[in-house]
């Protein structure tokens, strides 16, 4: 009897330790997701020419329905001589559609062109020989952070780990959320290693699908190691669909077009081939016409392209904005007031990365050669075209009823006046931030808090008691929405934006940012967007 029970005590022990080599297997299989983060911008293969073979110029896309319009400018993906190119330049567009990291081949001269977003040439700087003659687009909701429910906005991301895939236009927005909450971003080497509670903290995985799917299966199983993922349509529909309530969507780039897709092409072959470079962006430019003023006509040579169902095309179209001659021109020039410009995404990433990762940054302007669109314009091909860029309108309000996120900015005043000192060099720059958070998102809105200093409250009791600070309390709210509605009138007098962009409340002496005086003068920013 001892022995049968010695014996049972030894299987049941030997099934525990097998059940918990199981679990810590399991838990490695979840991780798989996962790869190197990397500390260093991968090199690319050293620059040459491109070279067209048999007449035809090769151009690597990948599955997005943001290029739309060169597939159909090309009639499809095969070389045509029924293509606008070959009808105005004489040659021909092979267009092939991968996932694969390309940019080795087209530095090396493999590959002619490609399309990707302004991000990525900060992150690759001056190694990366190419140009940037046209603007294909804006992305319009494909990219999202999907979270915990509990998180509402992009401070609360703040000790969190969120997973995505680095160096990818994902990696960029949500850096660039951070960037504009001032939340610092560290990035973590696996899921043990002890995130920093001051920082945003992100791990990487192979692709951004990945990242959702690690998200979700960290989720339904309580792990509570991840807060997030920033991943792209579809997944992050379904990843909040498979989370079983326990996330939301808290923003996409539907209203915050700091996703902005380009064409870049090899800078040797550009260089010996301007006339091409002229006939390639002219033909983009009324590719995008086509599909922008008569998308029906176009669903089949898409659907055929990308390999979709007609409904998909539809669904898929409505995620992006094809760009037209004058919201290029806008783009590249920094007039465009209703998104990005390219100047301003691309110093955004040079500050979003920062320089740990872009340790010698590059002007942005080395990148563009415009001659094409100047051309174009001269010769008033798409002279009827107007800028039309407006926000998409969905639940009629902010996400969960939440700003996006809250700003910190301390604007100069004397003490108990509303005057802003606009000799203040600190003061013009919050201005100009301010106005650019609005540019980025067209149909947003902000929220500017107004607050004062707290440091005579009890001098106000000494002096009259109780009755004292209340009279000096509605003296404080009334001075902290003057000094809010001034940084109102600057906006909408200096910097031309609309008023009904702008709200204002003051906050008196009743949210202390502190204990120092200077710190508590201040306007909180909160940025509201469309979803």
């Amino acid at each position: 009897m001892n022995t049968l029970r010695f014996l049972s005590l030894i299987a049941a022990f030997i099934i525990a330790v097998a059940a918990h080599a199981q679990q810590d297997l399991g838990g490695l299989a979840q991780d798989a997701e996962l790869t190197e983060t990397r500390t260093e911008v991968p090199r690319l293969k050293a620059p040459a020419a491109y070279e067209m073979k048999n007449n035809v110029l090769e151009i690597e896309l990948s599955e997005y329905a943001g290029y739309a319009g060169l597939i159909v400018a090309n009639g499809g993906l095969e070389p045509s001589e029924n293509s606008i190119f070959f009808k105005k330049g004489n040659f021909k567009v092979k267009l092939t559609i991968s996932e694969a990291e390309s940019w080795s081949a087209l530095n090396s001269g493999r590959i002619g062109a490609s399309a990707t977003t302004v991000d990525v040439l900060a992150v690759y700087g001056r190694q990366f020989q190419v140009v940037v003659p046209v603007q294909i687009g804006f992305s319009r909701g494909a990219d999202g952070v999907v979270v915990t429910t509990n998180i509402k906005r992009i401070n609360d991301l703040k000790g969190k780990v969120l997973a995505t895939a680095q160096f990818t236009e994902a990696d960029f927005f949500i850096r660039y959320l951070a960037q504009e909450a001032g939340i610092p971003v560290n990035m973590l080497p696996d899921l043990k290693t002890r995130p920093d509670p001051a920082k945003l903290n992100l791990v990487y995985c192979v692709d951004a699908f990945g990242a959702a799917d690690l998200f979700v299966r960290d989720v339904k199983a309580n792990r509570n190691r991840l807060a997030g993922c920033v991943t792209w349509a579809p997944k992050t529909t379904e990843a909040v669909e498979a989370s079983g309530g326990k996330a939301h969507l808290l923003t996409s780039n539907r209203n915050l077009l700091v996703v902005a897709d380009i064409l870049v092409v090899n800078r040797g072959f550009a260089q010996q081939n301007p006339q091409v470079i002229q006939t390639l962006v002219e033909g983009l430019l009324e590719g995008n016409r086509m599909v922008r003023e008569s998308p029906d006509q176009h669903i089949d040579t898409i659907a055929k392209a990308f390999k979709w169902e007609k409904d998909e095309v539809k669904a898929e179209l409505a995620k992006v904005h094809l760009s037209n001659l004058p919201e290029n021109q806008a783009f590249f020039s920094g007039a465009i007031d209703a998104a990005g410009s390219f100047h301003g995404i691309y110093q955004s990433a040079v500050y979003a990365y920062g320089p740990e990762l872009i340790k010698n940054p590059i002007d942005g302007e080395r990148f563009l050669s415009l001659e094409a669109l100047a051309q174009i314009e001269k010769a008033g091909t798409f002279k009827s075209q107007k800028i039309a860029i407006a926000p998409i309108r969905g639940g009629g309000g902010p996400v969960e009823g939440d700003p996006l996120l809250s700003k910190d900015i301390r604007f100069l005043f004397q003490p108990n006046s509303a005057n802003l000192n606009m000799n203040d060099e600190a003061n013009l720059k919050n201005l100009e931030t301010i106005k650019k958070m609005l540019q980025v998102s067209p149909g947003s809105t902000i929220l500017l808090r107004g607050h004062v200093d707290n440091a005579m409250v009890e001098t106000f009791r000494k002096q009259g008691g109780e009755a004292r600070v209340r009279a000096m309390a509605l003296a404080a709210m009334e001075l902290s929405r003057n000094r809010a509605n001034e940084i109102k009138r600057v906006l909408i007098e200096k910097h031309g934006l609309s008023p009904d962009r702008i709200d204002t409340v003051g906050r008196g002496w009743e949210e202390p940012a502190g204990t120092d005086s200077e710190q508590n003068r201040r306007v909180e920013v909160q940025w509201f967007t469309i979803e």
